[in-house]
């Protein structure tokens, strides 16, 4: 026992110096600015992929809810969209996004094409051996470029099983280009929003709310499917699969986590890694929240739970929390969510009482709901006022109407918008596509 008493003592005696090396060492050194870079760009990647994979769950959920005669087109429209926003985003719309202090006009509009090329240019071997820059060029383009074309997937769904391929192309060309660009610009550019304080973490506004007044314009202009608002009623056109529709729900649940946490634009300290785990666990409960309280909610008010509603319903909740997913606590962001769910139960009848025919939901959900999440922003963030938000809001939801509509309105002049009624009828995927996707139930 003696013995045992006298080796602990000396083992205790030995640990000292190391005790206090423990100590000293709780002041981690600085990270080597390499290893930043490299979990910086990491950071954009692993984001920028996961926000791409959101392409297909916008097109699961449109196939799913569209009729089956309308299938290959929303597909069609899926892919030619993000490989066409891929393409101008280059051309036109990063270096219009990011003026890097180059304005034509002072925070609003910068000099078009001030560095096409600039991912051929720069880079780690540029800038010298020893001279990283915050984070690769490639990475911030790559991850940027799925904010973009998530925008014209919104669009995609709201106008589905009425309008013409090539014109709703072309207006993907301008709106990711051009109007989603300039006024991302304003804030994330560093233009005149970013110097008010507008604040929109990961784009309630700046993405979604974009998408969603771009598709209530189109929306109205092309006007409502055939049969939908018949004598007074509306007559409610079930989609083709809701099977698919739920999975491209949860394909867009999942990349979302690279939507919010891919925005917090650094992983090269252990407090940014400890924020981009918050926003990946806000996000996921406002998207419960958002579901759950459109489940209670239809069941309350139609005596049986939709699915639609539900579905729609978790994206409402994650497009609520994508403005601030970082400050606020877990209840905060169930909260959040939960609105978002109620937003949507509440929104899509009343645009059917208007006759805005949205075929997926893409209205209230992006748009209503991103409205209530950059509005809710100061609940929970302290630094942000609710007059600049709500300019913020005026600002680029003004433009986009006024950029969106007239848009819309020169191709219905030049090219026309919308299929013949006996196109509508028939479906766009012969009259578009010359092929159905489910060619053995052709009358579906």
């Amino acid at each position: 026992m003696k013995l045992t008493k006298t080796f602990l003592m000396a083992a205790a005696v030995a640990a000292l110096p190391a005790l206090g090396m423990a100590q000293e060492a709780e002041v981690p050194a600085a990270v080597p600015t390499d290893v930043v870079f490299i979990l910086n760009s990491l950071l954009f990647l692993v984001g920028g992929f996961l926000v791409f994979f959101m392409a297909a769950g916008f097109a699961m959920l449109e196939a799913g809810l569209v009729r089956s005669k309308n299938v290959t087109m929303q597909l069609t429209k899926n892919v030619a969209l993000f490989s066409l926003a891929a393409i101008f985003y280059y051309l036109i719309g990063y270096n219009l996004m990011y003026p890097l202090g180059d304005w034509a006009i002072d925070g609003v509009f910068s000099a078009l094409f001030p560095a096409v090329g600039v991912l051929e240019a720069v880079g780690v071997d540029a800038a010298g051996a020893d001279d990283y820059s915050y984070a690769s060029t490639g990475s911030d383009f790559f991850f940027q470029l799925m904010f973009c074309a998530a925008t014209a997937s919104i669009v995609s769904g709201a106008v589905a099983e009425r309008i013409k391929l090539w014109p709703f192309l072309v207006f993907t060309i301008i709106l990711t280009s051009i109007i989603y660009p300039l006024q991302a610009s304003w804030s994330w550019g560093g233009g005149f929003l970013s110097e008010a304080g507008f604040s929109d973490f990961a784009g309630s506004s700046i993405v979604h709310s974009v998408g969603g007044w771009a598709a209530l314009m189109g929306a109205i202009i092309l006007g409502p499917r055939i049969g939908k608002y018949k004598g007074g009623q509306v007559h409610p056109i079930p989609g083709s699969n809701l099977a698919l529709a739920t999975l491209g729900t949860f394909i867009l649940w999942l990349g979302w986590f690279g939507f919010n946490g891919g925005s917090q634009l650094a992983m090269g300290s252990v407090g940014d890694v400890a924020d981009v785990s918050r926003i990946f666990s806000n996000t996921n409960t406002a998207a419960a929240g958002g579901a759950v309280a459109a489940l209670i909610l239809t069941q309350i008010l139609y005596r049986k739970p939709d699915l639609t509603m539900v579905l729609n319903g978790a994206l409402a909740g994650l497009v609520s929390i994508t403005a601030e997913p970082l400050a606020p606590t877990l209840g905060q962001a169930t909260i959040i969510g939960a609105v978002g769910g109620v937003i949507v139960v509440f929104a899509v009848p009343m645009l059917d009482k208007l006759k805005i025919d949205d075929v997926v939901g893409a209205i209230p959900v992006h748009l209503f709901a991103g409205i209530w999440g950059t509005l809710v922003v100061v609940w929970t963030n302290s630094d942000a006022s609710l007059g600049t938000q709500l300019y913020g809001i005026g600002a680029i939801g003004g433009f986009t109407i006024i950029a969106s509509g007239v848009v819309w309105m020169v191709l219905k002049g030049l090219m026309g918008i919308r299929v013949s009624e006996e196109d509508e009828v028939n479906g766009l995927d012969m009259s578009e596509m010359g092929m159905e996707a489910y060619p053995e139930f052709s009358k579906g």
